[in-house]
C-alpha cells in the first residue's frame, strides 16, 4: 500500500513539474498560428491592420497569416474546409450557410465596419453634380446577387426613392472583377470599394460619386 502511495505521489509531482515546465516555462517565441481569410483589401479594415502591422496579435501570442480571399462565399468556404481558421467578411455568408441546415455553420463574433465602405462610380461626362434619379434607365454593375456590396447598393437605391424596377441592376459580375468589366465597357456605373475605384482614376479618368 506504502509503494502504491508512493507511485502515484511521484506520478503527481511528475505532472505538475511538468505543467510548469511546458506551460510556464516553454519558449515565448511559441504563438499560436492562426490563417484569416480576408474578402478584400480595403481601408475600412484599417483596425485590423494596425493592429497586425504593431504587433499586437504577437503581443497576445497568436502568429497570423493573412490570404486574400475574393467574395464572402469564397471566405466562408475557406473557414468551413479549413484552408483558414477565421474569415474577414460580410455576415451574409453565415446567413446563407446557416439557411441551407448545414450542421457545421459558421458564426459571427466581432464586427470592423458599421456600413459598406463602397462607392458608385460614373463617367465624368455626368459632371460634378450627381443626382440618384441619374440612374433611372441606367445599367449599374452592382456585384453577385445576395453579396453584401449588391444589397447596399439596393437599400441605397431604396432610400433614394428609387424602384428598382427603373434601374438596370447587373449581377452578373462577381466582385473582383467588377473594374476590369467597367473599364472593358460593361455598364454605365460601377459599385466598388476605395482600392478598385484607384484603378479606375489611374486608367480611365473616371468620376467618383460617394453614394453610401
Amino acid at each position: 500500500m506504502k509503494k502504491l502511495s508512493f507511485i502515484v505521489g511521484a506520478l503527481t509531482v511528475g505532472l505538475i513539474f511538468f505543467g510548469l515546465i511546458y506551460f510556464g516555462f516553454k519558449n515565448k517565441d511559441d504563438k499560436e498560428k492562426i490563417v484569416v481569410a480576408e474578402v478584400t483589401h480595403s481601408v475600412f479594415y484599417a483596425p485590423f491592420y494596425v493592429g497586425l502591422h504593431n504587433g499586437y496579435f504577437e503581443d497576445n501570442g497568436l502568429d497570423l497569416e493573412v490570404i486574400l480571399t475574393s467574395g464572402a462565399d469564397k471566405v466562408a468556404s475557406a473557414v468551413l474546409s479549413g484552408d483558414a481558421d477565421i474569415g474577414l467578411s460580410g455576415l451574409e455568408a453565415t446567413l446563407y450557410v446557416y439557411n441551407n441546415n448545414e450542421s457545421d455553420y459558421l458564426v459571427n463574433f466581432s464586427s470592423l465596419t458599421k456600413r459598406d465602405g463602397q462607392f458608385l462610380v460614373g463617367d465624368c461626362s455626368l459632371k460634378d453634380k450627381f443626382s440618384p434619379d441619374m440612374l433611372k434607365g441606367k445599367s449599374v454593375l452592382a456585384g453577385r446577387t445576395g453579396g453584401m456590396p449588391a444589397m447596399v447598393f439596393m437599400y441605397a437605391l431604396y432610400k433614394s426613392g428609387i424602384d428598382k424596377g427603373e434601374v438596370n441592376v447587373d449581377n452578373s459580375v462577381d466582385f473582383a472583377s467588377l473594374s476590369g468589366a467597367y473599364i472593358g465597357g460593361q455598364g454605365d456605373f460601377v459599385n466598388l470599394f476605395e482600392h478598385s475605384v484607384m484603378i479606375i482614376i489611374f486608367y480611365s479618368y473616371k468620376k467618383i460619386y460617394d453614394f453610401t
